[in-house]
């Protein structure tokens, strides 16, 4: 149960199709796992991320396009016989069987010898500190728990590729986190390569080497959770990815300047102000690190606003304050402001918003 030497699990999708009659829920997808990465899908539901799951793992057919691992095609290889391994958001564990008997059941279907499966249910057990629990049945376990079975009785097989689909939905906030950690740990120590699916942008922030947005049946962007995060494709990457979510405001360009339907003007950086020289009005993206409060008294502040609310997250709070007629939202020290307070200066770190196209929504910068 230790990290491969040889390379394996490399997958290839090209130009994948699923069509449900006339609806088409996956367009020409394009994407390639490396060996050992973790890969979070994430989107909306019904963006496709699941349907593009059970495609790889062989439970949906493809309408057109090709999947390949380690450079050969699975057009007709069976599900049981692709070398992956799935586990749901329902456990699925068999109630009448203890832990090891679950852990080991897909080995025993396959014939393997009974000091093999007690060796590798050993061993799987002792990486997820199920060894303790072995002789329990399922209704003597947490939820965590048995989370951590199902994780085991995919990994017992030593597949090529982890397939999980939104495996921590039926776990509480606290206990989710702790699993997003453990599930990382695991697979970092068996290098198995992974793809997982979720709705959730903070587990897709927190686990992922790399991240594949979807909407819609089409992938939005793929990169490195900061990547996406700082330098989002498009305005949907922008608000659906970052917690708080990033806030939309329209202006007009003129000269170098952003002009907000209030008549704020905000100078922009050289680099960005020549990419959207030719454009008349763009969709600023704010992050609510890119607005800082400036000290009273002090110059400099791009604009001043009453502060509508103030939510306190410990060490920070989160305020809204309103900018060409529209709510946005200011990371600022805890205690700095308080709800109700007028006439806040602030100022926007020009070099690190995001302009988006008024129309299409895509990166400008």
């Amino acid at each position: 149960m230790s990290t491969r030497e040889a390379p394996l699990g490399h997958l290839t999708l090209k130009q994948v199709e699923k069509r449900f009659g006339g609806f088409v829920a996956l367009h020409a997808v394009d994407l390639e796992v490396e060996d050992g990465e973790f890969l979070v899908l994430v989107g909306p539901s019904g963006c496709g991320k699941s349907t593009l799951l059970r495609i790889i793992a062989g439970l949906e057919s493809v309408s057109s396009g090709e999947i390949m691992l380690d450079g050969e095609s699975l057009k007709d290889v069976p599900p049981r016989d692709r070398d992956m391994a799935m586990v749901f958001q329902d456990y699925a564990l068999y109630p009448q069987m203890s832990v090891a008997e679950n852990l080991g059941f897909g080995l025993k279907m396959r014939g393997r010898p009974r000091d093999e499966i007690a060796d590798r249910v050993a061993a799987v057990a002792e990486i997820l500190e199920l060894t303790p629990l072995l002789l329990r049945r399922p209704r003597a376990l947490s939820g965590g728990q048995r989370q951590r079975v199902a994780l085991g009785r995919a990994m017992i097989r030593s597949p090529e590729v982890f397939l999980l689909d939104e495996p921590l939905s039926n776990l509480d906030a606290k206990l989710r986190v702790g699993m997003r950690m453990e599930i990382r740990r695991i697979q970092k120590r068996v290098g198995t390569t992974s793809i997982y699916v979720t709705h959730d942008q903070v587990e897709a922030m927190t686990m992922a080497d790399r991240i594949v947005v979807m909407k819609d049946g089409r992938i939005q962007q793929i990169g490195d959770p900061m990547e996406i995060y700082d330098r989002p494709a498009n305005s949907f990457v922008g608000t659906f990815i970052g917690s708080p979510p990033m806030s939309l405001i329209e202006a007009a360009v003129d000269g170098g300047m952003l002009v907000f339907d209030d008549g704020v003007r905000v100078a922009l950086p050289a680099d960005r102000a020549s990419a959207v020289a030719s454009v008349g009005r763009v969709l600023v993206g704010l992050r609510a690190e890119h607005v800082e409060i400036v000290a009273p008294g002090k110059g400099g502040a791009d604009f001043r606003s009453d502060i509508g609310l103030v939510e306190n997250h410990g060490p920070e709070s989160i305020a809204v304050a309103v900018l060409g007629g529209v709510d946005i939202l200011a990371r600022v020290p805890s205690g700095e402001l308080v709800a109700g307070a007028s006439d806040v200066g602030f100022r926007l770190r020009a070099d690190r918003i995001s302009l988006f196209d008024m129309d299409g929504g895509a990166a400008l910068v």
